[in-house]
C-alpha cells in the first residue's frame, strides 16, 4: 500500500494523513471549492478538486472520487468519519475497482447501517436487547398498541436514523400520534426512509461504547469503553476513556457483548459497539457504527495505540500485532469536541471567520485541528473546529488539565462550546461521575454560564488592579 486517497476534510483528514506518513504512504486529499486553502489540503502530497461546497456536489461523489484515485494509481480509500464512512455502495465501489475500503467490508455496513437489520443479526448471540418491535412500524394504530405493551415513556427511532435525527421521546399515549408522525416525516427528510421502530425508553442512560478491532484472520479483540454521556441534542460533546462507572467485571462483560456483535456480521476492521446502560448498571446493545469514531484519540491514550494505523495494517490483510490479554488501561483521558457553536444560543452554528486562533499546548494535551487563524468556518459541514484531549494518571488530573487547556484556547470571531466545556468540568454531577444524558437538560441553562463568565470577568479585573496597584508602588519606591 503505497497511496491512501482521504475521502474527507478537516481534522480527520489531517489525522489519517499523520499516520500515513508516519507509514511511509503518499497521502492524497480530496476538496470542494470553499476547502481551496483548508490545511488537510496544504498537508497531503496531492491534492484534488472535486466539486462546489455543498457535500452533495463534493465530498459525497463517489463515483468522482473513485474516477481521482484511479486516475492517480491509489491503492486505498480512507473514509474518515461522516460522509461517505458508512455508505456501503460506496464501499462496493471501491472493492470492484480493487481499491482497498479502509473499513469493513459493504455487507456488514448494511447490516449495521439498519438498526433492525442490526438486532436482528445480533439475535443469535444473547446480547442484552431494550425491549421493543423487531420491524418496521408506520401502522400508527398498530405502532400505538405495541408502545402501551412495552409501558410509557417509549422511544421511536429511524432504522436509518443517526445523529439524534429520527428520533422521539413519548411520554404518554396521547402525544404518541404527533410524535410518530414527526419522528417518520424527520426520517424521510433526513435518511430517504421511513421506516421507525419502537423500543422502551431508558429513563436515566448512559451512553457507553466499546471500541473493536478485527482483522482477517478472524482475530477480533476490543480497547474498553469510552463514556459518551454528556451530549447536547442527542450528540455527544464531552467523551471520556475509561468510564467512571464500570466495575473490571461489567467492563469484560461488555467487551465480550462488543467482540459477538462483531462476530454476527463476519466485521473487519475499526468499529464501535453502542450501549445503554441503566441505572442499575444493566447495558443493552444500541447500535454498531462502522467507522471510526471522533473519539477514537481517548482510547488511543488509554492504550497506547494508533487506530488508524491498525486500520491501515488491517486493510493490507496483516494480522493484529496484540491480543486481548496484551491491552492495559492507562490513566485517564477526556475529550472535548470543539463546534463553532453557540451555548448561549441552544447551540446554534455560529458562522464567522477566526480572527484569533491559538491552540493551548503543553504535556497532557493533544489536538486533532483542522483550521488555522483567518480562516472561515464554512455552513455546509459539521460545526466542529477541532478536538481538544487531555490525558492524566487520574481522572482528577485529566479534568484539570481540560480546564487549563480550555483557558489557554484563544478563539475569537465566533462562538464556541469551550465555555460550555468548562462548565462541565466544574460541575459537582461531572466531577463525581454521577451523571447521565440527560446532564445538559437537567443541569444547563444558558444563564448558568452568563453568570459563571461574569464571575470570571470580575476576578479578572481584580487580579488585573491587584497588578497594576503594585506595579504603581513599585515605581513610587525612591532610589
Amino acid at each position: 500500500m503505497k497511496k491512501i486517497l482521504v475521502a474527507n476534510r478537516g481534522e480527520i483528514a489531517i489525522r489519517v494523513m499523520r499516520t500515513a506518513k508516519k507509514m511511509g504512504i503518499k497521502t492524497v486529499a480530496v476538496y470542494s471549492i470553499i476547502d481551496r486553502h483548508s490545511p488537510h489540503v496544504k498537508y497531503a502530497d496531492e491534492a484534488v478538486l472535486i466539486g462546489e461546497a455543498p457535500s452533495n456536489q463534493s465530498y459525497l461523489l463517489g463515483d468522482k472520487i473513485i474516477e481521482v484515485a484511479k486516475k492517480l494509481n491509489v491503492d486505498a480509500i480512507h473514509p474518515g468519519y461522516g460522509f461517505l464512512s458508512e455508505n456501503a455502495d460506496f464501499a462496493e465501489l471501491c472493492e470492484t475497482n480493487n481499491i482497498a475500503f479502509i473499513g469493513p467490508k459493504s455487507k456488514a455496513i448494511k447490516v449495521m447501517g439498519s438498526k433492525l437489520a442490526a438486532k436482528e443479526a445480533v439475535k443469535a448471540y444473547d446480547i442484552p436487547m431494550v425491549p421493543g418491535t423487531d420491524e418496521a412500524i408506520t401502522d400508527i394504530p398498530e405502532a400505538k398498541k405495541i408502545a402501551k405493551d412495552i409501558g410509557f415513556p417509549i422511544l421511536i427511532k429511524a432504522s436509518a436514523g443517526g445523529g439524534g435525527k429520527g428520533m422521539r421521546i413519548v411520554e404518554n399515549e396521547f402525544e404518541f400520534e404527533s410524535q410518530m408522525d414527526r419522528a417518520i416525516s424527520e426520517a424521510v427528510n433526513a435518511f430517504g426512509d421511513g421506516s421507525v421502530f419502537i423500543e422502551k425508553y431508558v429513563t436515566s442512560p448512559r451512553h457507553i461504547e466499546i471500541q473493536i478491532m478485527a482483522d482477517t484472520h478472524g482475530n477480533i479483540i476490543h480497547l474498553f469503553e469510552r463514556e459518551c454521556s454528556i451530549q447536547r441534542r442527542h450528540q455527544k460533546v464531552i467523551e471520556e476513556a475509561p468510564s467512571s462507572v464500570l466495575t473490571p467485571e461489567l467492563r469484560f462483560k461488555m467487551g465480550e457483548a462488543a467482540i459477538k456483535v462483531a462476530k454476527a456480521c463476519d466485521y473487519v476492521g475499526a468499529g464501535t459497539v453502542e450501549f445503554l446502560l441503566d441505572d442499575a448498571h444493566n447495558f443493552y446493545f444500541l447500535e454498531m457504527n462502522t467507522r471510526l469514531q471522533v473519539e477514537h484519540p481517548v482510547t488511543e491514550i488509554i492504550t497506547n495505540t494508533d487506530l488508524v494505523e491498525l486500520q491501515i495494517r488491517v486493510a493490507r490483510n496483516e494480522v493484529l500485532p496484540f491480543k486481548q490479554e496484551d491491552l492495559k488501561i492507562h490513566g485517564h483521558a477526556l475529550e472535548l469536541r470543539v463546534y463553532a457553536e453557540d451555548p448561549l444560543n441552544e447551540f446554534l452554528p455560529s458562522v464567522g471567520t477566526l480572527e484569533t486562533y491559538e491552540l493551548p499546548k503543553g504535556n497532557g494535551i493533544r489536538i486533532d485541528n483542522g483550521f488555522e487563524e483567518g480562516m472561515e468556518i464554512p455552513i455546509y459541514y459539521d460545526p466542529m473546529i477541532s478536538k481538544l484531549i487531555t490525558y492524566g494518571n487520574t481522572r482528577d488530573e485529566a479534568i484539570s488539565l481540560m480546564l487549563k487547556a480550555i483557558d489557554d484556547y484563544h478563539i475569537e470571531g465566533i462562538q464556541t462550546t469551550l465555555p460550555f466545556g468548562t462548565f462541565v468540568c466544574e460541575h459537582e454531577a461531572f466531577r463525581s461521575g454521577d451523571f447521565d444524558t440527560h446532564f445538559v437538560k437537567r443541569y444547563y441553562a444558558p444563564e448558568q454560564l452568563l453568570e459563571q463568565q461574569k464571575v470570571e470577568a470580575e476576578i479578572a479585573a481584580l487580579i488585573a488592579i491587584k497588578c497594576y496597584l503594585e506595579e504603581q508602588n513599585v515605581l513610587r519606591l525612591p532610589n
